[in-house]
């Protein structure tokens, strides 16, 4: 039996980091906002105007287009302005904010988690009803 186990911890180990969810890479939508609400992160919304115009932003989330020039740079100020805190990025469906969090990995951020399911995926913050505030 534990011939078994092994094998299946291990896939399911790989699965998880190939999708670039495991529990220290994600927050859920409700996780974020409690951790939000508490101080403990940084939530960015990495979202175009548009879209912050279309669905306002999370609640004490800070706007930061992922398209613009600089963004990097910006995040790393944000970064600087809150030592302590992770970063917690959301997206439209939580791709985009994933696949940031990997290429900031790879850079040596390791204080970044992405949000599951964005503002408008299954789970996200819309469909868990949690507080937005309007975008200018």
């Amino acid at each position: 039996m534990r011939a078994l186990i092994k094998p299946f911890v291990l896939l399911i180990g790989l699965t998880g980091f190939a999708h670039g969810q495991t529990a220290e890479g994600s927050l859920s939508a409700r996780e974020a906002h409690v951790a939000a609400n508490a101080g403990r992160i940084v939530l960015i919304d990495v979202r175009t105007p548009e879209e912050w115009r279309d669905t306002g932003l999370p609640q004490g989330a800070v706007a930061l287009d992922a398209e613009t020039p600089g963004f990097e740079v910006r995040l790393a100020g944000l970064r600087l302005d809150h030592r302590g805190k992770r970063i917690a990025l959301i997206d439209r469906g939580g791709a985009l904010s994933s696949s940031l969090r990997a290429k900031l990995a790879g850079r040596g951020w390791r204080d970044v988690v992405s949000v599951r399911g964005g503002m408008l995926g299954p789970g996200g913050w819309l469909a868990e009803k949690l507080p937005v505030a309007a975008y200018p």
